[in-house]
């Protein structure tokens, strides 16, 4: 029993230390000032609590709080992350408010589960290089593939498979489209936080990049921001990626076979009958038959005859519902046992009483009480 308060004594001066130091820097504020504020004699001492190696007393908590304009639970708060959750982000162009923004709320929606559902650390891991062949990521997704226990269309269970067998926390979320999605990890909590405005193909495609990152995370953290202005590592990593995703998404034997039964109508109608039949968009589906050579680059259709072809043969898109069914269902149960208040769960999902009301009922649960 000592040891378990030990150990939550650890992760409390883990978790202030790490929100002081982020709201600081947030601020642009030096370690010196602070300690100032703080009535501190040496800047290493906050240096110290930052770490996690120095409790933050009482008074002194009171007095950060104020230096810094938060609240006192800005610090201690278990369904609030500031500092401790890593993203790294799929966008293009994306505003940086708009990052802090989607950190902020992915941090509660992650520590929120991760203190409801108290989920085991193991984590799966990769160890790929910058320096590996494109092969050996496809290679890798092949595997990955097989160890989700998925078959020749893996992109149809991929998300609860990732859930299921490796506890990842499959979020959808609303954002704006320069940002399609995200991979993020928080102690314990591996996440992807997808848009769910996008497409059913594209969401599956950025859900397998975002696997990538977090299996290679340890081998090579992903940048905060995937963008074409990136460095040479932070491409090849990107690129690796993308190659793991198309494995992962379109096993070689399986579009093989299909591309041989797939006859009917035009190139480009073929080529989106494929990416309709293994989930994928169909731009994503074109290069992976070329890079198989299954179809010739300068025979490959343009991506507009493809949305041609694909307005002409497919149907409407459905957006899921938000946020992810164990994660609502979490915190459904936590305001039922009287654990969570009503306000207090709106407020982590960023929605009013009666949004959280609708999110609840969007995966069929509904509160024993009326508001």
């Amino acid at each position: 029993m000592q040891d378990y308060y030990c150990d939550m004594d650890s992760i409390m001066m883990t978790r202030v230390g790490a929100r002081m130091r982020a709201r600081r820097e947030r601020l642009n504020m030096k370690q010196e000032d602070l300690a100032t504020a703080l009535g501190l004699p040496h800047r290493q001492t906050i240096g110290s609590i930052e770490a996690g190696e120095r409790r933050l007393q009482p008074a002194e908590m009171a007095a950060a709080a104020k230096a810094l304009g938060v609240r006192i639970d800005y610090f201690t708060d278990p369904f609030h992350a500031a500092g401790e959750a890593a993203f790294s982000f799929r966008a293009d162009d994306a505003d940086e408010a708009i990052l802090v923004s989607l950190e902020e709320a992915g941090g509660r929606w992650l520590a929120t589960y991760e203190e409801l559902a108290k989920p085991s650390p193991i984590r799966r891991s990769v160890s790929l290089r910058p320096q590996d062949s494109y092969e050996k990521a496809q290679a890798a997704g092949e595997a990955a593939r097989r160890a989700l226990g998925l078959g020749p269309f893996p992109a149809v269970d991929l998300a609860n498979a990732v859930e299921r067998e490796w506890g990842v926390l499959v979020l959808y979320i609303d954002a704006p489209g320069s940002v399609s999605g995200a991979a993020s990890r928080l102690h314990g909590v591996d996440a992807v936080m997808l848009n769910r405005a996008e497409s059913f193909g594209r969401r599956n495609y950025d859900l397998a990049h975002e696997i990538f990152h977090l299996l290679t995370w340890d081998s090579m953290p992903p940048a905060r921001l995937d963008t074409q202005r990136s460095g040479k590592s932070a491409k090849r990593i990107e690129e690796l990626a993308n190659n793991f995703a198309a494995a992962l998404l379109m096993p070689e034997d399986s579009v093989r076979v299909q591309w041989a039964q797939t006859t009917a109508g035009s190139l480009a109608e073929r080529v989106v009958a494929m990416a309709a039949r293994f989930a994928v968009s169909a731009p994503a589906m074109k290069w992976r038959l070329v890079n198989l050579n299954l179809l010739e680059k300068k025979d490959a259709p343009s991506d507009a005859e493809l949305c041609s072809a694909g307005l002409r043969t497919q149907g409407k898109d459905v957006s899921p519902p938000l946020f992810n069914n164990k994660l609502v269902s979490l915190i459904h149960r936590a305001v039922e046992a009287g654990e969570l208040s009503v306000r207090k769960a709106a407020s982590i999902l960023g929605t009013t009483s009666h949004g959280l009301v609708e999110v609840f009922r969007s995966h069929g649960r509904a509160l024993s009480y009326e508001l």
